[in-house]
């Protein structure tokens, strides 16, 4: 019996016109509907994101964002609040995803805000953390993963943060041509779950969900999955196309029954 259950979501990042993403969402729907053996999120741009909701409405996939403001409301032209999220339909909402810490200048400081929003607003957050190339090849990676760690979730109790789901990024195996083992991505999973004890307590990190997030593919999730302290996934590419989301979605799922 799994004591967590697996979650994975795709992030569709800056992709899908309104008819691309009924289409995708749409078959997604037909493929995976009645799943009911993990959590399936998808992510899509906020543009669409009403037209997905109503898609998936009455399944068992959730819909989640790609980033939010920390505020209810306000003068802050341009953004997206967790009030909005949750009005359109938004169980999850990504933060600090590392393409937002490299191109938006988002920092842990602000990850921590989102958090702490998202919580509040009854939005389970999926915070990323991982780290660069240089940071890896310096020997710096466990330490550039404990400080997105402890300062995004800082400040947070113990019942705030058991529904936060972690994401493990390693930057440098992303469209790179250099892959993470699943060795390497049970090291780093195995680390972070250690960290949250020591933060949290052993209740919180055995129950934490941590998803993996280094260019997932149909042909290495199973593998990535068996690792023990891998819960999940959060794709990016390969979720933008049906048939290879479903079959990550089923790969995956081999590797944890």
């Amino acid at each position: 019996m799994m004591i967590r259950k697996p979650i994975i979501a795709g992030n569709w990042k800056m992709y899908k016109t309104m008819g691309e993403a009924i289409e995708l969402a749409n078959g997604v729907k037909r493929a995976l509907s009645d799943e009911e053996r993990l959590d399936i999120v998808l992510c899509p741009a906020y543009t669409v994101l009403g037209e997905v909701s109503e898609i998936i409405a009455e399944t068992n996939i959730r819909l989640g964002a790609q980033d939010l403001f920390w505020e209810a409301e306000g003068a802050f032209t341009g953004e997206i609040s967790p009030v909005m999220l949750k009005d359109v339909g938004c169980s999850y909402v990504i933060i600090g995803h590392s393409e937002r810490r490299k191109f938006f200048y988002e920092t842990n400081e602000t990850v921590n805000r989102k958090v702490k929003s998202a919580l509040k607003h009854k939005l389970i957050p999926i915070m990323c953390v991982g780290e660069q190339l240089e940071d890896r090849d310096a020997g710096r990676t466990f330490k550039v993963v404990e400080d997105h760690l402890v300062n995004g979730l800082k400040g947070l109790a113990k019942e705030e943060a058991k529904d936060v789901v972690i994401a493990y990024e390693p930057v440098w195996a992303i469209g790179t041509g250099r892959n993470a083992t699943p060795a390497q991505a049970q090291e780093v999973h195995k680390f972070i779950r250690e960290r949250l004890a020591v933060l949290l307590g052993n209740e919180t990190a055995r129950s934490t969900r941590i998803q993996y997030g280094g260019s997932v593919k149909p042909e290495n999730i199973k593998e990535i999955m068996q690792q023990p302290d891998v819960d999940g996934a959060l794709v990016g590419g390969a979720s933008l196309k049906t048939d290879s989301f479903v079959k990550i979605i089923k790969n995956g799922l081999e590797g944890k029954l």
